[in-house]
């Protein structure tokens, strides 16, 4: 078994595989000058004040201090690099197409009867206008699943799309845009099957007409509470409705489609330093396998790529994507500089434990989910995407947040790399997690999917802890296989995105 990882032969550092104590000698001349906790850094030569610590062939910050070959370098030792620069950066020139052939180019799907990505599952989702109406509809559901649903087998689950937002904002502040746009996007997710289900409240400020448009909101799709006496009432009038909609949905059958009708989203949470090493890359090999067979991979977090923005410039196809990428990171640089800080503020203490010194570090490794296709298209938060291949979708880096825009954006499953382990889920989609060392997987045996810790081990490669997730992948999509969030329902609220203002 290998001791350390250098990424690079240009990395002046090196993580260590398993944690060392102090005078262990990792390769001949180089002994550690303290204990050095697992996926923390060593130092492979002497490094001066100032000079530039290098992982990934990268920059992650400069010395405050001399440090001796041998020493551990942590998060206290590296002052923060300048962030790319973001005007005419270089784009179309590392743009791949010897991507790796997939072993399957079909799954069975859910075709969407509002066209675009087919679903995943077949799930009754009950949308809301306001959090007000959540008390009231978390009894509902617990109702329609118990004596409604047995009579529908063919339907997989209902979802109450609960959300803290509709009432109590500012509901035309112009970042409003970017919550309206993902709760109106989630009404139409794949998986619904085209059966719009609302619940009003009937005095919000996010009514159903900005919701769902004046020509949806008609009395078969919406329920408004206060236009019904008593609880009861109210409890009648949502699961009439729900009836009506599982007898359309109890229609709906899987069949066979090509991988272009499928929409996979990339996430990353609860990082450590093997993760830009094992899980990460793994998951990119996927995502090539997956776009070469026609399927569209998606992959967020912006405080997350800011410092490696550049490089996913390069893979632009366009000056028009480039662009779109320059501004969704000028957007976001804004708005943290409006809160008064910036992007070093979301390194985790669970990250820096792992081994990740800083933003810098954390952003090499996630970028690595996204593997190596050309970007297609950027897209704002809970935009839709119109092109096929790997999207880059500008979220934020906050799971609970990043996982409701890329619902909107229509994923049928979320692929979820972790080092320090989380148990997110999602209640609309699968979430496939992968962990990227072998302790995560044997301390959560049943929580974790696949574990690409034998990449760090040395007795798998990228390529073939990848090719199991890419079969994992369509096994999930295609109904045959659950995540263990899906069995366990390890479902979080939908936390939505609102940069504007709470009145």
């Amino acid at each position: 078994m290998r001791t350390y990882i250098q990424i690079k032969p240009e990395d002046n550092v090196a993580i260590v595989v398993q944690a060392v104590p102090k005078g262990t000698e990792l390769l001949p001349g180089l002994v550690t000058l303290s204990d050095i906790p697992q996926g923390h850094k060593v130092a492979l030569h002497d490094i001066p004040k100032d000079a530039d610590v290098v992982r990934y062939g990268v920059t992650l910050g400069y010395a405050l201090d001399y440090i001796p070959r041998g020493s551990w370098i942590n998060e206290f030792m590296l002052r923060l690099p300048t962030p790319p620069g973001l005007d005419d950066m270089p784009y179309g020139i590392n743009i791949r197409t010897d991507l790796p052939e997939p072993p399957v180019k079909t799954w069975m799907g859910y075709r969407n009867p509002e066209g675009g990505y087919a679903g995943t599952r077949n799930i009754l989702g009950i949308q809301t206008t306001v959090q007000c109406v959540q008390g009231v509809l978390d009894v509902a559901v617990d109702r329609i699943r118990r004596e409604l649903l047995p009579k529908y087998p063919n339907v997989d689950d209902v979802v109450a799309m609960n959300h803290a937002y509709g009432c109590g904002v500012a509901i035309n502040a112009p970042e409003a845009k970017v919550p309206i746009r993902a709760l109106r996007n989630l009404c139409h997710h794949p998986n619904f099957g085209g059966q719009l289900m609302v619940v009003s409240l009937g005095c919000e400020k996010l009514t159903v007409d900005m919701l769902v448009g004046p020509e949806n909101n008609t009395p078969e799709n919406v329920v408004v509470l206060q236009e019904h006496k008593g609880f009861e009432a109210c409890m009648q009038a949502i699961l009439t409705m729900a009836e009506s909609k599982l007898k359309v949905l109890n229609e709906r059958r899987r069949e066979p489609l090509p991988l272009s009708d499928l929409l996979v989203g990339m996430q990353c949470g609860g990082s450590d330093a093997f993760s830009g090493v094992t899980a990460n890359p793994s998951a990119g090999y996927a995502a090539d396998m997956l776009v070469k067979g026609g399927a569209t991979v998606m992959f967020s977090e912006v405080t997350e790529v800011r410092d490696g923005v550049h490089l996913i410039a390069e893979r632009c196809v366009s000056a028009e994507v480039r662009d779109k990428l320059a501004a969704e990171m000028r957007w976001y640089d804004k708005y943290l500089e409006d809160a008064q800080v910036d992007r070093s503020a979301n390194p985790t203490p669970g990250n820096k434990k792992g081994g990740l010194s800083n933003i810098v570090e954390k952003a090499m490794g996630s970028i690595a989910k996204s593997g190596t296709s050309p970007v297609v298209e950027v897209l704002s938060p809970a935009e839709r995407p119109t092109k096929h291949g790997l999207i880059y979708a500008a979220t934020p880096a906050s799971d609970i947040v990043c996982g409701p825009c890329q619902l909107a954006s229509g994923i049928g499953l979320q692929v979820f790399m972790t080092g320090r382990g989380t148990p997110y889920g999602l209640a609309a989609a699968p979430v496939i997690k992968v962990c990227s060392r072998n302790e995560m997987k044997e301390q959560w045996p049943d929580i974790i999917d696949i574990s690409a810790g034998p990449v760090a081990t040395g007795e798998m490669t990228i390529e073939e802890v990848g090719e199991t997730l890419f079969r994992f992948i369509l096994d999930v999509a295609s109904g045959v296989k659950q995540p263990w969030t899906e069995k366990y329902k390890l479902h979080n609220y939908l936390c939505i995105f609102n940069p504007a203002p709470i009145t």
